[in-house]
This record gives structure tokens, C-alpha cells and sequence, in this order.
């Protein structure tokens, strides 16, 4: 990015590029990944495409239209609340409420056609009784959780035969789909993290083989978060659920031979650049201190960039004296405490530049790219703690 933009506007500088182009891209990738071509299915692999978080940051509702179109099967949002507002921006495929629904929402589900997760037995009273109640469809399909190891949402592999019965009882009730989550997909060493997703595969099939003996059909197959996707082709079922790397990103695996297999294997796009201005530059001399506490103190005469940025934007407060930024393609070290509402950075070997110049935090500067995912493993963080820290008073900008 150079001090002309593309974008304009009059506002605060600060701004997220989504590339629909790149969304698109990564969504064909996983599909085509999971569909190889000498795999013979009758019925492909669909793809449930999480946008939950606001889309990893990236705008919920919009991304997901945009996914819509490019071909997405099903959607999965946290709560009633994101389901809404996928709904609102005219998504009319599935959408998956994947931490169930509390007391009072089932009206809001059900007016909605959004697909309800149970993670509890209970849970199948409270829908049956709202659907007689609100819904004028004569069947309402929901989706099943079963704990297969992780011990945080879902029916406990020993309870299939409770579930079952109890679904027996209520007749306007279907499963729609069983599912599980792994605690640790991308683990490969020989430990016992790493042994956990093959423990966690067993339990959930054999809980699966139970219900089909008690003559329940399961519908949908689903287990494969994104690292799954990239590394365990036995766990892909009937439908895969990418999150991270539908955004550009593999998530962190181990060893680290197997990130770059994955990369190899599973090419993506990074689709959100994150950037800001420089609306200020001063030459500070040697030895004073820039910021809060004087954390940082520069080393010699330095010219210190302020840019319209801070942790309130989503500038994650660990990258002070830690990352980056793009400035004129080239890299310039975050200096000191990162601020609410802005952030310094070093740019003394950055030649030409000036205020207004355009910065990126991640994303693609001209030829130049600097990854989220390297940006988080720099602060021990991962990548979607990045992307979903980007506040609402960031504006979106959607190009091709």
C-alpha cells in the first residue's frame, strides 16, 4: 500500500480489506481437498463454513452471503443471536447454532429456520414443546453433540440410549445430524495430547454404531474441524466445518514439519488485511523514552511513526516492543506500549516516508505479505485471537 489508497473515506483511518476473492478461493480449496477425485462418494462432502465471531473478525453476516454464493452447503454461528444476523443479511441456506440454545430462544430458532444443536437429553422436551407451540412445519431438525472426549458440550457417549428413547417421544423432532469436536487435531507427536484425537474418533463411533442399532438414523456425519481437514482425511465424514483456514490460515500443528505438509498440500489465501495511517511523525533523540512507562527507549535518533490505531481496533497489546508492521512493503518494528487508540512504530529505515502513508498490521502490502498466523505464534497467541480482536469500530471493506 502506498499513501494513495483505493479506499477512501472520512473518517478515522482505520480499515479491514476482506478479499471476497480470497474467501472464495479458500472455500474451493477445502471442497476439492475433501472431494478427492479418486475417492468414489454417491454424495460429495459438504462444507459447513463457520462464521461465528463475526466471521473470525471478518463480518459474520457478510462473509457468510458472500460464502452463500460462492457455493457453501451450511453455516455454523455460535448463538441465536449471530444466526439472526446471518438470516437478516439474506442467507437462506442452514445455519448450525453449534453451543445449543438456552431457555426462551427456541421461539427465536424455530421463526428463523435456524437448526438447533441439543447437547443435553433435555433440551429435546423444551424443542418439541416449542415446536408444537410456534412452528408450523411438521418436522424440526436438529443436530446432536456427543462429548467424545473434549468434557465441555455435548451427550456423553453412555447416554445414546437416554437420547434415544427420549427422542422416541417426541414425534415433530428429527436428527438432522451427530457431531463431535476435538480437542487437539493438529497434535501428531506421540504423547498423550497427541493420542487423544484418535481416543476421542473411537468413542464418537462407536456412540454412533449404537444409535444406528437402536434404529436411529443419524443423518449428517460431522467431526472435521480445520486442522482435521488439513491432517486427517479418516475424520472428513459426511460434512467438514472449516473455520481458521477458510479465512487463509492452517491453525498450529505438531511437529512443525506438519504445518508445512498442510500449507503444501492445502494452499490458501490470507483474506483480511488489516491497516491504519500514519498521522504523526516525530525525530526523537537518543536515549527518551516513546509511550507509556517509557518502556521503550530508543537506542539512537530515531523517527518515531504514530499510527490511528491501538487495542481498542484489535492492535493486540502484546505486539508492543514484539511485532511489525508494513510500511512502504517494508517491515518497521511496533515500539513500546500499545495504546488504546495508537500505536508507535520505528521507522527510521523506511525511506520517503511521510504522514498518511498507509500500514499494515497483517495482510498484503503490494508484493509483500505479513501473515496473522506468524504475527500470533511472534505474542504465544493463535491466529483467530487476532482476527476476532478486531473491534466493531473497524469498518469493512469487501473487494475482489
Amino acid at each position: 500500500m502506498t499513501k494513495k489508497s483505493k479506499i477512501d473515506f472520512e473518517r478515522r483511518p482505520m480499515w479491514a480489506e476482506v478479499s471476497l476473492g480470497a474467501l472464495k478461493h479458500n472455500l474451493e480449496a477445502i471442497r476439492s481437498y475433501v472431494n478427492p477425485k479418486d475417492e468414489k462418494r454417491a454424495v460429495p462432502r459438504k462444507v459447513l463454513c463457520i462464521v461465528k465471531g463475526n466471521g473470525y473478525g471478518h463480518g459474520g453476516p457478510q462473509v457468510a452471503k458472500a460464502l452463500e454464493k460462492f457455493g457453501a452447503d451450511w453455516f455454523g454461528v455460535t448463538c441465536t443471536e449471530e444466526g439472526i444476523a446471518v438470516r437478516k443479511a439474506g442467507v437462506k441456506k442452514p445455519v448450525l447454532i453449534l453451543t445449543g440454545f438456552v431457555a426462551g430462544e427456541e421461539k427465536h430458532l424455530l421463526k428463523h429456520n435456524l437448526t438447533p444443536v441439543i447437547h443435553r437429553c433435555e433440551q429435546l422436551a423444551d424443542l418439541s414443546r416449542a415446536a408444537a407451540k410456534y412452528a408450523k412445519r411438521k418436522t424440526i431438525s436438529f443436530h446432536l453433540k456427543i462429548d467424545s472426549g473434549m468434557n465441555r458440550l455435548g451427550i456423553a457417549p453412555e447416554s445414546v440410549e437416554c437420547f434415544a428413547n427420549e427422542l422416541a417421544k417426541h414425534k415433530q423432532l428429527k436428527l438432522g445430524g451427530v457431531f463431535t469436536h476435538f480437542a487437539s487435531s493438529g497434535v501428531f507427536l506421540d504423547s498423550a495430547v497427541g493420542r487423544q484425537t484418535l481416543e476421542q474418533e473411537g468413542r464418537f463411533y462407536a456412540a454412533l454404531e449404537r444409535l444406528k442399532k437402536l434404529g436411529v438414523d443419524p443423518g449428517i456425519v460431522h467431526l472435521a474441524n480445520s486442522a482435521a481437514i488439513a491432517s486427517r482425511p479418516e475424520t472428513w465424514g459426511d460434512m467438514v466445518r472449516p473455520g481458521a483456514i477458510l479465512y487463509g490460515y492452517h491453525p498450529g500443528y505438531d511437529p512443525i514439519e506438519l504445518r508445512e505438509e498442510s500449507e503444501r498440500k492445502l494452499p490458501l489465501k490470507p483474506v483480511m488485511s488489516l491497516r491504519t495511517r500514519i498521522i504523526s511523525l516525530r525525530n526523537v533523540p537518543a536515549g527518551r523514552g516513546v509511550g507509556y512507562d517509557s518502556q521503550f527507549v530508543t537506542a539512537r535518533p530515531s523517527k518515531i511513526a504514530v499510527l490511528a490505531a491501538g487495542y481498542g481496533d484489535g492492535v493486540h497489546r502484546s505486539l508492543g516492543d514484539k511485532g511489525s508492521v508494513l510500511v512502504r512493503s517494508k517491515l518497521a518494528p511496533i515500539v513500546g506500549i500499545v495504546s488504546m487508540d495508537v500505536t508507535m512504530v520505528d521507522v527510521t529505515e523506511v525511506p520517503d516516508v511521510a504522514i498518511g502513508d498507509a500500514v499494515t498490521f497483517y495482510g498484503t502490502d503490494g508484493d509483500e505479505v505479513l501473515l496473522a498466523n506468524r504475527v500470533a505464534r511472534r505474542i504465544g497467541t493463535v491466529t483467530s485471537d487476532l482476527l476476532c480482536a478486531v473491534s466493531a469500530r473497524v469498518p469493512r471493506f469487501y473487494v475482489s
